[in-house]
């Protein structure tokens, strides 16, 4: 069984919010504990309420004298530097949530063009896509250009490589071709990539290698082929 998610406000009810106190404060006091034994730390805690006359310290008055102590010896700056309050607490968790929702945004777009760009291959009507939808088609398009044609140029290096062995084994031979069945794997890979290189661009050499794929979903890239992205 689920753990039921509390709600962060204000208990009205008086017997309720005193039983959560209690509650509470016990685990609170066992947490600071279990922190310092298991890290080895100095640590402390003081808590005032309505229900006792006098604050509960743990996890004594004079450990905790130590400890405010050597705090307050501090620079003022650094006593300061890592400190929070609810409100900045608060706010640190929305912007954290709002960054790890922007990135499953992205992560969902992305998909969602990507199934779009191989329903578009079958002869799906693209006519009910808007412009911002087109324009991060074309985006993911381009990407996937780059990533074929990267790959055609590391296809093409590793051909030379093989061609370059192969001369240097004729030469230590004397000029004599080794009697060696030919690889013909090796053989239809170059052809095939020879042929690819031919129908996708005949009339020039294309080569996108360095390029790193990255959606730009939501970037103000100003500069990009598709400038226009699906967040702003």
């Amino acid at each position: 069984m689920t753990r039921k998610k509390v709600k962060l406000a204000y208990i009205t009810d008086d017997s309720a919010r005193k039983a959560t106190f209690k509650k509470r404060k016990k685990g609170l006091m066992k947490k600071v504990s279990e922190l310092s034994t298991l890290c080895g730390i100095d640590a402390c805690a003081i808590l005032y309420s309505p229900y006792d006359s006098q604050p509960e310290v743990w996890p004594s008055p004079l450990r905790v004298q130590c400890v405010v102590a050597r705090f307050k010896k501090m620079p003022e700056m650094e006593q300061s530097k890592k400190m929070v309050n609810q409100e900045s607490f608060l706010r640190q968790r929305v912007a954290k949530g709002n960054e790890q929702l922007k990135k499953q945004r992205k992560d969902n777009r992305e998909k969602e063009i990507t199934r779009v760009m191989f329903q578009s291959l079958t002869g799906k009507d693209l006519q009910t896509l808007n412009i911002v939808d087109i324009f991060d088609l074309g985006w993911m398009i381009d990407q996937n250009l780059k990533e074929i044609n990267k790959r055609i140029e590391s296809l093409k290096k590793e051909a030379q490589s093989l061609v370059a062995a192969a001369g240097e084994l004729i030469i230590k031979n004397g000029g004599k071709v080794p009697e060696e069945k030919p690889n013909f794997d090796t053989m239809d890979a170059i052809q095939g990539q020879q042929w690819f290189v031919v129908l996708v661009n005949p009339n020039e050499q294309m080569g996108f290698a360095g390029d790193d794929m990255m959606l730009p979903f939501g970037d103000a890239n100003q500069n990009a082929v598709w400038p226009n992205g699906f967040f702003p």
